[in-house]
């Protein structure tokens, strides 16, 4: 397994439609097996393809307690079959979007259908954070980020702070040399 590098926003990766997967091949189980090992490590509950670079329908994520046995679910292709009238709201954070929250109202229960890393078909109900996490997912998979969902003014402020960032980290990598 290797970690792989996060897509920061703004990034255009970030806001592409994803393709479907049109077979779980060996190259595709050990992208979901680097995936999940790059979300681990973040740390951070769920990562999407894209956040990654690559431009596929497949997301990881595992949103158990640290207390709690992991896990650990791969979606290929996923698909939002069913989602509740009623709403909840969570404070939701990114790994493309890092160190900035913002809270966000969305279904409180889904059903989405897949298939796993082996290539089965998989349908899951999810409720709470897990609801929560399976969204902003797809979400990205769909070229969307959780930043979409906020004012325009707060949105604008929050990209122009990462544009800033990534100009000092990459003035920095190119005083370094790197």
């Amino acid at each position: 397994m290797a970690k792989l590098e996060i897509v920061i926003h703004p990034d255009p990766k970030l806001k592409k439609m994803c393709e479907p997967v049109s077979s779980v091949s060996d190259r595709i189980k050990t992208i979901c097996e680097d995936m999940l090992e790059t979300m681990y490590d973040a740390p951070g509950i769920g990562l999407a393809a894209p956040q990654v670079g690559l431009l596929k329908r497949i997301f990881v994520m595992d949103c158990s307690r640290d207390e709690e046995t992991p896990q650990p679910l791969v979606l290929i292709n996923p698909e939002l079959v069913w989602f509740s009238e009623d709403k909840t709201k969570y404070e939701e954070g990114c790994l493309s979007i890092p160190d900035f929250f913002a809270e966000v109202e969305r279904p409180a229960e889904v059903c989405v259908r897949c298939v796993d890393e082996r290539g089965d078909k998989q349908e899951h109900h999810f409720s709470g954070l897990w609801a929560t996490c399976a969204q902003h997912e797809l979400d990205h998979l769909n070229g969307v980020l959780f930043l979409d969902y906020l004012r325009p003014m707060r949105r604008l402020m929050i990209t122009s702070k990462l544009r800033k960032i990534k100009r000092e980290k990459l003035k920095k990598s190119s005083r370094e040399g790197k």
